[in-house]
C-alpha cells in the first residue's frame, strides 16, 4: 500500500478549502429552497417532492463519478478534473435560481444544481483518502466539517446581511432581493474556493502505473463503471454496511429540518403560516440564521473532535454528537422565543461536526485505497437512498398522520437522529486496531503491509503547496 507523507496544517488547509466554497451551494438551498418553493406558490405537502434533486443525484451521480475519478489520470490529476467541472455548472445555476418564474424553473435548476454539487463533492471526499496518512484522516475529514461550518454558516446568513446592509424590494416572482443577491455572490464563492484547492494542492500518481493503465482497460466506458459500482457493493466491508444503518436515520432526520424548519420559525414564533402573512419573510430569514447558528457551532467543535475521538473512541464521539442533534431538534417544540432556537440549533452544530467527518473517518479505514473513489461513491447511496425514501414517506405522514404543521416534521427528524445515534452500538471501528500506515481489505479485517514510497506529482497550479513534504 501507499506509504503516505505527513502534510503541514497549511496543505491540508487548501486541499479542504473547496468544501468552503461547495457548501455556498448547499447552504444557500437548504436555508431558502422552501421559501422560494413557497413564494412560487407550491404547497406545503409537496415540498419533500420539489426536494427530490438533492438525493436522485446524489444516487446517480456520486457512484459514477466515484468510480470514472478511480480510472482518471490526467495533467490535472485525478479528482481535480471533477471539482473543476462541477464547480463552473453549480456556480452558474446558482446564480440563475432566484430569477425563477415559476416553480417548474426553479426544482429543474435545482436538479442542475445538485447534480454539479455532487460531481464536485463527491472526489473530494476520496481527495483526502488518497493524500493523507492514517493518522492525519481524522483531522483531514474534520478539516472539511470546518470550512463546511464557515460555507454554510455565511450561506445561510448572507439574505439577512442583505436585508441588514439596505437590500430590500422583490422581483416580479415575489423572491425578495435578497435573496437574489446572497445567491449571486455565493454563486462566485463557491468557484473561487475550489479554483484555490485545484491550483494549490498536488496528487499522488497511481501506486503501480502498469497495473492502473490495465485497469482502466478493464474497466473503461459506463459499461465498466456500472460492473465496478456492483462489485464494490457485493465485496461491501461489514463495518460499512454497519454504518449504513445510521447513515440512513441520520439522513432520515436531516432532510426533515432543511425543509421545514424555516417554515416552522415562520409559523411559531413569527405566527406567519403562509407568504402573504406578515412576519413571513423574517421567519424564514431568522430561520436561515439559525441554520448560521449551528454551523458556527459546527467549525468551533470541528478542531475539538479529533482530539475528543482520541481521548475516547469516535464511536463514542458520534454516538453522543447524534443525541445532542435530535435533542436540539426535539426542543423546537419548547421554542417560543427566537433566541431560544440558537440552543435548539447548537445541538444540531455538534451533530453536524461528527456527521461531516466520522462516518468517514470509519469508512476510510475499512477499504482499499485503489478503490477509494468507488466505495466513497456507494457510501452515499447511505446518505440519499433516506432522504429519498423522506421525501415520499413524510407528504402521505403530513396528509394522514401528523397534520400540516411543520414543527411536528421537525421534531419527527429530532427522533430520527435520536434512532440513529443508538445505532452506532452495532458498529466495528476496525481502524482502532490498525497500526499506523495499514490499510483495511473489503473483504478481511487484515492490514495489508506492502508499502510503496509515494512522491507528488508538481502541482499545475501558479500556488504551491506550504509546507514540506517529506
Amino acid at each position: 500500500m501507499l506509504e503516505k507523507p505527513r502534510l503541514s496544517f497549511w496543505q491540508i488547509w487548501n486541499m479542504s478549502f473547496g468544501f468552503l466554497g461547495i457548501q455556498f451551494g448547499w447552504g444557500l438551498q437548504q436555508a431558502n429552497m422552501s421559501p422560494i418553493y413557497r413564494y412560487l406558490h407550491a404547497e406545503e405537502s409537496n415540498l419533500p417532492y420539489l426536494w427530490l434533486a438533492g438525493p436522485i443525484t446524489g444516487l446517480l451521480v456520486q457512484p459514477i463519478i466515484g468510480s470514472m475519478s478511480d480510472r482518471t489520470w490526467n495533467r490535472l490529476g485525478r479528482r481535480r478534473p471533477y471539482f473543476l467541472a462541477g464547480a463552473i455548472l453549480a456556480s452558474v445555476a446558482l446564480f440563475v435560481m432566484p430569477n425563477s418564474s415559476a416553480v417548474w424553473m426553479a426544482a429543474g435548476l435545482l436538479w442542475i444544481l445538485d447534480a454539479s454539487i455532487n460531481i464536485t463533492m463527491e472526489p473530494f471526499r476520496a481527495f483526502v483518502a488518497d493524500k493523507l496518512p492514517e493518522e492525519q484522516r481524522t483531522t483531514g475529514f474534520v478539516m472539511q466539517s470546518f470550512f463546511i461550518g464557515i460555507g454554510q454558516t455565511l450561506a445561510n446568513a448572507l439574505p439577512l446581511i442583505m436585508t441588514a446592509v439596505g437590500v430590500t424590494g422583490v422581483l416580479a416572482s415575489g423572491i425578495p432581493l435578497s435573496t437574489d443577491y446572497a445567491f449571486k455572490i455565493g454563486s462566485f464563492a463557491f468557484i473561487l474556493a475550489v479554483l484555490w484547492t485545484i491550483f494549490t494542492s498536488r496528487e499522488y500518481p497511481p501506486e503501480d502505473m502498469e497495473a492502473f493503465a490495465r485497469m482502466r482497460r478493464e474497466k473503461s466506458g459506463v459499461l465498466g463503471g456500472f460492473k465496478e459500482i456492483f462489485s464494490s457493493i457485493r465485496e461491501m466491508p461489514p463495518t460499512m454496511k454497519e454504518l449504513a444503518v445510521v447513515q440512513f436515520f441520520t439522513w432520515f432526520g436531516l432532510p426533515c429540518m432543511w425543509q421545514f424548519f424555516g417554515l416552522t420559525v415562520a409559523r411559531q414564533v413569527y405566527g406567519a403560516a403562509s407568504p402573504e402573512a406578515p412576519g413571513f419573510r423574517e421567519g424564514t430569514e431568522w430561520g436561515g440564521l439559525c441554520f448560521a447558528v449551528f454551523n458556527v457551532v459546527c467549525f468551533v467543535i470541528a478542531f475539538l473532535l479529533p482530539w475528543l475521538a482520541r481521548k475516547t473512541s469516535r464511536k463514542g464521539v458520534h454516538m453522543i454528537a447524534l443525541a445532542c442533534g435530535g435533542l436540539g431538534l426535539l426542543s423546537v417544540y419548547f421554542a417560543h422565543d427566537k433566541y431560544f432556537l440558537w440552543l435548539s440549533m447548537a445541538g444540531v452544530g455538534i451533530a453536524w461536526a461528527s456527521i461531516l467527518s466520522m462516518p468517514y473517518v470509519i469508512l476510510s479505514s475499512s477499504v482499499p485505497p485503489a478503490r477509494m473513489g468507488v466505495y466513497m461513491g456507494v457510501f452515499n447511496l447511505f446518505i440519499v437512498i433516506p432522504q429519498v425514501v423522506m421525501s415520499f414517506v413524510t407528504p402521505y405522514l403530513i396528509t394522514h398522520v401528523i397534520g400540516t404543521d411543520p414543527l411536528r416534521v421537525v421534531m419527527l427528524g429530532g427522533f430520527s437522529l435520536l434512532v440513529a445515534a443508538l445505532s452506532v452500538l452495532i458498529v466495528r471501528d476496525v481502524g482502532t486496531r490498525v497500526p499506523v500506515g495499514a490499510v483495511i481489505s473489503a473483504d478481511e479485517h487484515e492490514p495489508l503491509t506492502t508499502q510503496v514510497t509515494a512522491q507528488p506529482v508538481p502541482s499545475t497550479g501558479l500556488i504551491d503547496d506550504e509546507g514540506t513534504e517529506r
